[in-house]
């Protein structure tokens, strides 16, 4: 059973910066491709981001393409959402998701475990 662990958000002005961490417990999770998705009040869960295995691909949302870097720390078992410049529109629960079969997606079923998130207020 796989365990994700969110951490890192919290209010901060637009313009600013936040990294949010996952830490992963109970499987391998190098083996694992790793996604980053939000959600917004009244509105569906989105793909933010995505990293392979080894951290060696990744993706963006083109909303936050050139803003949020995602990254692995495979030895810490730990994957990171660097986020900068943000705005308003990115004011959103964050969830950490694992792939444990694919090379990671941008679709929500495509993962099988999630954590419970945690909440980003960008203040305008």
């Amino acid at each position: 059973q796989v365990q994700l662990l969110e951490s890192g958000g919290g209010l901060v002005q637009a313009g600013g910066s936040l990294r949010l961490s996952c830490a992963a417990s109970g499987g391998a999770f190098s083996r694992y491709a790793m996604g980053w998705f939000r959600q917004a009040p009244g509105k569906e869960r989105e793909f933010v981001s995505r990293i392979t295995r080894s951290g060696g691909s990744t993706d963006y949302a083109d909303s936050v393409k050139g803003r949020f870097t995602i990254s692995r720390d495979n030895a810490k078992n730990t994957v990171y959402l660097q986020m900068n410049s943000l705005k308003f529109a990115d004011t959103a629960v964050y969830y950490c998701a694992a792939d444990l079969y694919g090379l990671g997606s941008r679709t929500a079923p495509e993962y099988e475990y999630w954590g419970q998130g945690t909440q980003v207020t960008v203040s305008s």
